[in-house]
């Protein structure tokens, strides 16, 4: 039977809803109810900002991890997740994702099983939800805003395996926080050339060519094949500060 959380909250079978928090939360209302539900919106969004801050204050160093959902177990990408998390924790590192499937589950796997602390932070949402079996610090957020300070606040540096929107989201948001000084020592590394190579060429080519970026701010960005040099150029500034 399908299982979802809203908060502390289980629901099954029928009691699933059929949107999020966050979806309802941007919705364009036709009425003015919003007049007197939003200001209450407040306190609970006040209530994650709380019970996040109050997890993670202590984790101390730590390196976010993300990539595809949709990554099966076994594949190199896979296998390439499972290293890079457990040699995050040889490093000193907790490991920070999403606490979902595919990658998620990769680089938790790895630091859990090199005895590390492996965090979820996990989103209310109606089609994927789930924390996978190697969290060993997990926390479940209903608003998409509160997670992603999580993401940045508690972490010194950020990896991107191959994914989808939510890992472009990601990147793109780490991204924008260091060009505009907002974040301070972090750095970006991208595994796997040839999948982000496109990317790269077109930030270099287009966006850096036009002028739309300036050609320094691609030294924000780290490419590799080798897990252990992500690792390596991901903790960089952390030991340099």
């Amino acid at each position: 039977m399908k299982e979802y959380r809203k908060g502390p909250v289980l629901l099954r079978g029928r009691n699933v809803p059929t949107t999020s928090t966050s979806e309802r939360l941007l919705d364009e209302a036709p009425h003015a109810d919003w007049v007197h539900g939003d200001p209450w919106r407040v306190l609970r969004i006040q209530s994650e900002f709380v019970e996040g801050f109050g997890a993670l204050a202590e984790l101390g160093p730590a390196i976010t991890v993300y990539g595809s959902a949709r990554t099966a177990p076994g594949t190199p990408e896979y296998e390439q997740g499972v290293d890079v998390g457990r040699m995050l924790v040889e490093a000193g590192y907790a490991v920070i994702t999403g606490g979902g499937p595919g990658l998620m589950e990769a680089a938790n796997k790895g630091a859990a099983e090199a005895g590390g602390v492996s965090v979820g932070l996990g989103i209310e949402l109606p089609m994927e939800q789930g924390m996978n079996e190697h969290v060993n610090l997990g926390i479940h957020f209903r608003y998409f805003f509160v997670r992603k300070t999580m993401f940045v606040k508690y972490a010194q540096g950020f990896i991107a395996l191959p994914g989808g929107f939510g890992t472009l989201d990601e990147l793109f948001e780490c991204l924008t926080l260091v060009q505009t000084r907002t974040v301070r020592r972090f750095p970006i590394v991208l595994l796997g050339r040839e999948y982000w190579g496109p990317l790269v060429g077109w930030l270099r080519h287009t966006l850096a060519a036009e002028g739309k970026i300036a050609h320094h701010d691609m030294d924000l960005l780290h490419v590799t094949d080798d897990p252990e040099e992500a690792v390596r150029l991901a903790t960089a500034r952390h030991h340099e500060g």
